[in-house]
């Protein structure tokens, strides 16, 4: 999450809008200084915080709903835009924030699919209403990433210009793929947790999860990235 907001901050609004030339070694200062300023900020709200399980629960319940659209359609959406992904995340996050302040914690779960919603209508028509992504970006992304979805206008385009492209036809093992990360990426998060905790046998299961997803990973998925 920290590499992820300082990449957001340095590359998409400083090298973008402030210090586009900022090169070197003034670029890893200005890491620096955005990546120590994120952490004093986290360590703040952490301060406030009331409890482990409030903000655990407007975390999952409020904030993911309110990026979940947006994270989604950027992939399988050819149509899609970065103000689509702006106006879909604003719109889902202004309503964490209201409902935040105001809604009892044992009731944020409730409020996952209103979020959603509104996030997604901000995406949509954030999308709609502004022009699409240039042509050869979109036929770049699409022929080295090879998403699957809602991409044929541009399949058609990639075809037209590279006749020997071959589009994404392993769906089923990208969704099995998906199934184990997410087995393997729980395991990880609990393991030093119940290191801590010094529950012996769970962090042992879960220590060997790891071990097996990872081996099931390293031949369904790595080892095919060449192809």
């Amino acid at each position: 999450t920290l590499n992820a907001a300082q990449a957001y901050l340095v590359n998409d609004l400083y090298l973008k809008y402030i210090r586009p030339d900022t090169k070197g070694k003034k670029l890893s200062i200005v890491n620096y200084i955005t990546g120590i300023t994120i952490v004093l900020i986290s360590i703040f709200i952490g301060i406030l915080i009331k409890n482990i399980d409030s903000i655990l629960k407007w975390i999952v319940n409020a904030l993911w709903a309110s990026y979940i659209a947006s994270n989604v359609l950027k992939w399988y959406w050819w149509r899609f835009n970065g103000k689509g992904y702006f106006w879909g995340m604003v719109t889902g996050l202004v309503p964490a924030m209201v409902f935040a302040r105001f809604v009892p914690d044992k009731y944020m779960l409730y409020l996952f699919p209103v979020i959603l919603i509104i996030s997604l209508a901000g995406s949509l028509l954030g999308t709609l209403l502004s022009p699409a992504t240039e042509e050869k970006t979109l036929i770049g992304f699409y022929k080295s990433v090879r998403p699957w979805g809602f991409w044929k206008p541009i399949h058609e385009k990639v075809i037209s210009l590279y006749p020997d492209f071959r589009k994404n036809t392993d769906f089923k093992r990208d969704m099995f793929n998906i199934l184990v990360g997410i087995i393997w990426q729980t395991a990880l998060v609990a393991l030093p947790i119940y290191v801590v905790l010094l529950k012996h046998t769970y962090w042992a299961v879960a220590l060997a999860i790891i071990i097996i997803c990872s081996i099931i990973l390293k031949k369904t998925w790595w080892d095919r990235l060449s192809d």
